[in-house]
């Protein structure tokens, strides 16, 4: 039962800052979901849950996608994303775990700094932001702050980045759900998650434009991080 709170309360949590910012979810709820769960279920659930956050979230946005800007994007995803899944599935639940907590504090530092890196442009960075977010994707569920870094450097107005990250957000989703497959929880858990999804959404929904942006963006780094670091802590200490 007390698993079954947590889980809700994890995917609820990141389904409303996902709303509140348009991205987000997987830095949240990864994580949180890897401890709760293991690293392999609980980053194929973050990853099955950020896609259907991303399809609800781009049903307003679509016509302001950039699809030529996109194509470099998802196809070096799609190139990547089973690299990250057959590096997943290779390693012991401890190695992941380091391998997990690194990554997601690597990103979190990376968005947070905002790092601009003149190489980082055109369709060659594309390539490479693509890439590393597929790969990051599959193997920790948290593709996007590569594509986050694109964007900063490439100058997009945070109008036009949400439509697209959250485009790039289910393209990479559901190639990573195609070679990962499907995180093995019973029909309870899947209820639960849906239906703490479903009122994150509503609660994100209902305080849109009432919190301050700044202030958002950096509890969603903080939460990212701690998650990040006690998973580092937790493969560490099983090695």
């Amino acid at each position: 039962m007390a698993g079954e709170v947590a889980l809700a309360l994890v995917v609820a949590v990141a389904g409303c800052v996902q709303w509140l910012t348009g991205m987000g979810f997987a830095l949240v709820a990864a994580p949180a979901l890897a401890l709760l769960l293991g690293p392999a279920d609980g980053v194929l659930l973050a990853i099955c849950a950020g896609g259907v956050v991303s399809c609800a979230g781009l049903v307003g946005g679509w016509r302001r996608v950039r699809p030529r800007d996109m194509v470099p994007f998802v196809a070096a995803a799609v190139c990547t994303v089973p690299v990250g899944t057959w590096t997943a599935t290779r390693l012991s639940e401890p190695v992941l775990m380091v391998v997990f907590g690194s990554l997601v504090c690597v990103a979190v530092g990376l968005v947070a700094r905002g790092a601009r890196m003149p190489g980082l442009g055109g369709t060659g960075g594309a390539v490479v932001a693509g890439g590393a977010g597929g790969f990051m994707n599959a193997a920790a569920g948290v593709g996007g702050p590569p594509f986050s870094l694109y964007a900063v450097n490439a100058g997009w107005p945070m109008r036009e980045f949400v439509p697209n990250a959250q485009f790039y957000g289910v393209v990479v989703n559901v190639v990573s759900v195609a070679s990962g497959g499907l995180p093995g929880l019973g029909a309870r858990a899947w209820a639960v998650a849906g239906g703490a999804l479903f009122v994150g959404a509503l609660v994100g929904r209902g305080l849109a434009g009432r919190v301050p942006e700044r202030g958002m963006r950096w509890l969603v780094l903080g939460l990212a991080l701690v998650g990040g670091v006690v998973a580092l802590g937790k493969g560490v200490w099983g090695l």
